[in-house]
Formats: C-alpha cells, structure tokens, sequence
C-alpha cells in the first residue's frame, strides 16, 4: 500500500482546486477519533476507529448506525479523492454481522469497485482488532460539479 504523504499531498492538491473550502477530515470524522492509516491512490482507503462508550446501544454494543458512520467516514474521503471533485453519497447498504463492544478498535476498508465520470461505486469492510468482519457495505457516489449547481 501506499505511504500516507501520498494521502496528504492529494487531499492538499485536491483542496487547492476546490478553492480550500473543503473540510478535509470534516468534522464527523474527527469526532469518531477516526484517523486514516493506508491509502492507495484513487483506489483505497483504510482508517481506524476506537469504539467508545457514547457508540454504544441499550445492550451494550456499538450502535449500528455509527458502524454505517464509520463506514461512510471511510467511504466519503476516498470518493472525493477518487472523482477529484466533491460527491456525494447516492446510498450507503450496510450488512451487520456481529456486535462489537466497547474499547475495540475497528479497521475500516473501501474500495473503488468502479468509476465513470461522474458516479463511483464502492464496497467495504469493516473489522474488529481480531480480523473478525463486523460489517460490509456498498455505496454510490456522485461528483458534484459546479456546472451541475442550479
């Protein structure tokens, strides 16, 4: 995989077309203490995220809809590196396999599956500190383009 520089200097040359108006991590990364730790060019990103005890549901496990948070956290970035253009997100199909408890550290992998133009999908895993699949998901994304502003 690829270094993480290679990361930074494409989300700076990246935020340099867009003027530097981008949040990049925005701060729904940030606030899942989410940090990114391999990154292909254009094709994959990994971050991580510690499991805290504001994550958690009545039982006791991290609630499903931060699981699809740290999901999109992942996905988000890469498809706006991969488009080389702000998206956003068409939809987001998230399969739940097991319960992950409090102080675990999940890695979290998207992937380019295809690209046009303009759309993009993705697939991801997410896996506790075991290797263990927690989740996997698909998504598509869109450029938003400033011709397509009405």
């Amino acid at each position: 995989m690829a270094t993480l520089p290679l990361l930074e200097e494409e989300i700076t040359r990246l935020n340099e077309v867009l003027g530097g108006t981008a949040m990049f991590p925005p701060p729904c990364f940030t606030s899942m203490n989410a940090e990114f730790i391999a990154y292909e060019s254009r094709s994959s990103l990994t971050v991580a995220v510690p499991v805290t005890e504001q994550m958690l549901n009545p039982v006791g496990a991290m609630q499903g809809g931060f699981i699809a948070a740290a999901i999109d956290n992942t996905m988000g970035p890469l498809s706006y590196l991969a488009l080389r253009s702000p998206a956003s997100t068409l939809d987001l199909h998230t399969q739940f396999v097991r319960a992950v408890p409090v102080g675990e550290r999940l890695t979290v992998t998207a992937r380019v599956i295809s690209m046009g133009p303009m759309t993009l999908v993705m697939g991801g895993e997410v896996r506790n500190s075991r290797g263990k699949l927690v989740a996997s998901a698909t998504a598509n994304a869109i450029a938003i383009r400033k011709d397509t502003h009405r």
